[in-house]
């Protein structure tokens, strides 16, 4: 069709930051006309963050471990080029996203000057420095601006996800099963993929659950992947109580985690992926910082409060604590938290009545 245009959107590989680049998404797809192609070139794994969402008319995968012989970069490359690109917009910084696309012959290359990568792209911003160091910005705007450099109108910085009408299936069957319909349920994400320094203590969360459930009208639901199994199902033997449960025992997966935490009322968090569905959900959560710093992670979710201990050696942004004491989250007490969580339901209880 002429007069249309073949737009590729490089997406970043960790979970939260694919859900913070949804805002650049949203915008590149209002931006564009009938018949316009926008195609996402991704992980495997970041079908499952964006499934139910309709900003992506197609979708290339592409794995540097990847067994199927279509992932890998070479043949990702001859993808791009039979397919004829017009644009590519590159969120990761990795200077493997740029060779892809300059080996794909995408006529316009928009992203970061860094990592020596800049002769590859054809417009790039520098990140934001001040005396020579880079300064925190969110994740967000950092997307956004690459957007904007494009020449794509930003209007929100708000989060935004769907999920798949089995993943909701699957999520109402466990509120029948836990008799969570009439009450309001709190969800805990306990892990991160990032290290073990963002970790909150587990007894701390069951010592939370435990005050929790001390008012019938709660319910608390502990999520997990893989790695967090053993952990939650601890939580969940220690407590013993009959409306404190976990997915333990469930098969773990990102799609039934977003529609987990579309129903419920109250969300507790380390800075780690998941998080960042509560803000693409318009979830109340409360989020537990330690050796990261909040404003490279800010999501704009306004029904969040951020918790830290406010320790002399955070943020390290270390993946384990090098000081080997973990005050940054230890000294964070399950009081500090309990009264955030009873802020965020009691202001829900308020809105309520208000309705």
């Amino acid at each position: 069709m002429d007069g249309t245009r073949n737009i590729a959107v490089v997406l970043p590989n960790w979970i939260g930051d694919v859900v913070m680049a949804t805002p650049t998404l949203r915008a590149i797809r209002e931006g564009l006309k009938t018949g316009d192609r926008l195609v996402g070139i991704m992980r495997p794994y970041v079908q499952d963050v964006l499934a139910g969402t309709s900003f992506l008319d197609d979708v290339i995968l592409w794995s540097k471990k990847a067994k199927e012989p279509s992932q890998r970069f070479l043949n990702v490359a001859s993808t791009l080029r039979r397919q004829g690109f017009d644009q590519a917009i590159l969120l990761p910084n990795s200077i493997s996203s740029a060779g892809l696309v300059y080996l794909g012959g995408v006529k316009q290359r928009i992203g970061y000057r860094r990592y020596g990568r800049g002769p590859l792209l054809t417009h790039a911003l520098d990140p934001p420095t001040e005396n020579g160091e880079r300064i925190p910005v969110s994740a967000v705007d950092y997307y956004l601006s690459l957007a904007e450099l494009a020449g794509y109108e930003v209007r929100s910085r708000h989060c935004e996800l769907g999920y798949t009408d089995i993943d909701d299936l699957r999520a109402q069957v466990l509120w029948r099963q836990y008799r969570f319909f009439e009450r309001r349920v709190i969800v805990f994400n306990t892990g991160g993929a990032y290290g073990g320094a963002k970790h909150w203590p587990a007894d701390y969360y069951a010592a939370l659950a435990r005050r929790l459930v001390e008012d019938p009208r709660n319910a608390v639901l502990l999520i997990c992947g893989p790695s967090e199994r053993e952990t939650v199902a601890q939580i969940e033997r220690e407590v013993n109580h009959p409306f404190v449960r976990s997915l333990a025992e469930e098969d773990p997966s990102i799609g039934l985690s977003k529609a987990v935490i579309n129903m419920a009322s109250l969300m507790i968090t380390t800075d780690s992926g998941p998080r960042h569905f509560a803000a693409a959900f318009q979830v109340p959560a409360v989020a537990i910082f330690g050796p990261t710093d909040p404003r490279w992670a800010e999501n704009y979710n306004p029904y969040e409060i951020i918790l830290s201990a406010d320790a002399d050696c955070a943020p390290c942004a270390q993946r384990e604590c090098p000081l080997k004491h973990h005050r940054c989250m230890r000294d964070l007490a399950v009081n500090d938290v309990l009264l955030a969580a009873q802020r965020q339901l009691d202001w829900q209880a308020d809105q309520s009545r208000a309705a």
